[in-house]
């Protein structure tokens, strides 16, 4: 038999012998020892077998003085372990069963952290999203001077530019599909409105200027799609619509752009 041999059957013997021991704790009747087993291996980062320990006793802890802590590190072990939306739902029940409990500032803290490490693509579904920035807010209401603050600040200011970017190319898209929307409405108009929305609701955000000039050019266009009796009044709105432009970004990367949808405006209505 070979040292490779010797190894592996050294290894298996290890894991039936942990195993064995785990199990052992898992059927012992000794609360105590069993939270102090299961406190052992979240630290040694074993989180799911720690979560198996502490989930069939943290219920026997309620009324005790350990009842929000064994609660506090079973939301934390399935927090380590990825399990984002149980740790959340388990920090929420933290902080609501026990408001005035040494860790309701963390489980409010974890709890929206919890759901921010599960926000989707800009493109897809944002409940996630809202009720993270719904959790963190709350948080920071309860605990405004939490050491926490900053980075709960900085996750919402992150997920603010995730619900910006998602209303951004729902407006680009409405701007994509022109009047081909007709049966539908004014696509162009969706597009206005869906932009104006996200400046109006994140007026401090990134894509400022990104959305503007999509405003810019959906006034354009739909000027330009209008029939003859409309089509000098949403000009104008065009031309208003530059100034406004180019006041906030006089050295936009968009100028020029902006500039020839402002001389053929100006041409149109014979100005």
């Amino acid at each position: 038999m070979n040292r490779f041999c010797h190894i592996f059957i050294l290894l298996g013997a290890v894991a039936l012998a942990s195993c064995s021991s785990f199990d052992t704790v898992m059927k012992s009747a000794d609360l105590e020892y069993r939270y102090e087993e299961a406190k052992a291996l979240y630290m040694k980062g074993e989180y799911n077998r720690a979560a198996l320990l502490i989930e069939n006793i943290v219920t026997m802890f309620k009324g005790s003085d350990k009842a929000d802590e064994s609660m506090f590190l079973l939301a934390m072990c399935y927090y380590r372990s990825g399990d984002y939306d149980t740790a959340s739902q388990c920090f929420k029940a933290c902080y609501s069963n026990y408001p005035r409990g040494q860790y309701a500032e963390l489980a409010r803290f974890y709890s929206g952290k919890s759901l921010y490490k599960n926000i989707l693509e800009p493109a897809l579904d944002q409940v996630d999203t809202y009720t993270a920035i719904e959790e963190l807010q709350l948080f920071m209401e309860y605990y405004p001077a939490s050491e926490y603050r900053e980075e709960a600040q900085n996750m919402l200011f992150e997920m603010h530019d995730v619900l910006v970017m998602k209303d951004y190319l729902s407006a680009k898209l409405y701007y994509d599909l022109g009047d081909y929307m007709a049966y539908m409405g004014n696509s162009y108009q969706a597009c206005i409105i869906t932009a104006q929305n996200a400046l109006k609701d994140y007026p401090y955000t990134k894509l400022r200027e990104d959305l503007s000039i999509l405003v810019l050019r959906a006034r354009y266009m739909m000027a330009r799609k209008s029939v003859d009796e409309k089509q000098p009044e949403r000009y104008r709105e065009a031309i208003d619509e530059f100034y406004a432009f180019k006041n906030e970004f006089p050295k936009s990367k968009y100028m020029e752009e902006a500039e020839g949808y402002f001389k053929k405006s100006l041409q149109e209505i014979g100005e």
